[in-house]
């Protein structure tokens, strides 16, 4: 039987964080939490902060968790600003980065990718863990084929900072390479109400409380449209792509982007 690998968390108090201590926590013997990081519960045990059933002690910083303490893999879901200086630190510690942070741009997967090839060691990006929405992903790259012209509304929660959200990109981005430079009915001179065109794919994000996750992609034909949508209603709709992810990180030396490349 393989040692099991030791994973930290970054962002443990947050509404993610807490769903993937839970879940490492849950996974069984393969998996063992190691350490934690959030600045807003820093000296408290995992069972005091969460209530989960761990005695490991949660620190400010994911910096100062990987001094002390080996680690195999480090899932972030800490606050856009602080992710990429997690990002570093773990990779300068040789762990294998899974991110899940909103709002990592193009410039910062370049950064990762030099430090992958600085250190040796890898990283997965994806813009959202949900099983179903990397399948919405892919069949919509696939519809795009057939049905260039297409539009997308993502619709999340009122706290959600980032927008459009990283899905939406990432969909867009898969739509693009799908249509072979046809840009269906998006136009650059379309009004702000439009929503924002990316890759020539005009995307409309939506904020609104009692929200989580959610995205339809639609695309319009002669007499006809094709929907496909994906509705997240609780984050625990997450963490099985977070595992997956997570037992695809060990020994990892490449950047991965996007869960559908290690499904």
């Amino acid at each position: 039987m393989s040692e099991a690998m030791r994973i930290v968390v970054s962002g443990a108090g947050g509404r993610m964080g807490r769903e993937v201590v839970s879940a490492v926590l849950e996974a069984g013997p393969e998996l063992a939490l190691v350490g934690a990081a959030d600045p807003a519960f820093a000296g408290n045990s995992i069972s005091e902060a969460l209530g989960a059933d761990s005695p490991v002690i949660i620190e400010r910083s994911l910096d100062s968790v990987l001094e002390s303490t080996p680690a195999d893999v480090a899932v972030v879901f800490s606050v856009p600003a602080a992710a990429m200086g997690d990002v570093q630190c773990a990779m300068k510690a040789k762990a294998v980065p899974v991110v899940g942070t909103t709002g990592i741009t193009a410039e910062n997967l370049e950064e990762i990718e030099a430090l992958a090839a600085r250190h040796g060691v890898g990283a997965i990006i994806a813009p959202n863990f949900a099983i179903g929405a990397v399948l919405m992903m892919k069949l919509s790259q696939e519809v795009a084929k057939h049905l260039p012209a297409v539009e997308i509304i993502e619709l999340h929660h009122d706290r959600k900072l980032d927008a459009p959200s990283g899905t939406a990109i990432k969909t867009a981005e898969m739509i693009a390479s799908a249509r072979q430079g046809v840009h269906g009915a998006a136009s650059a001179d379309a009004p702000p109400v439009r929503g924002g065109d990316y890759h020539g794919v005009r995307i409309h994000s939506v904020r609104l409380p009692g929200l989580v996750a959610h995205q339809e992609v639609i695309f319009g034909g002669l007499g006809q449209t094709l929907t496909i949508r994906h509705d997240s209603y609780d984050r625990k709709s997450f963490m099985p792509g977070v595992l997956l992810a997570i037992g695809k990180a060990r020994g990892l030396t490449d950047v991965i982007y996007g869960l559908e490349n290690v499904i």
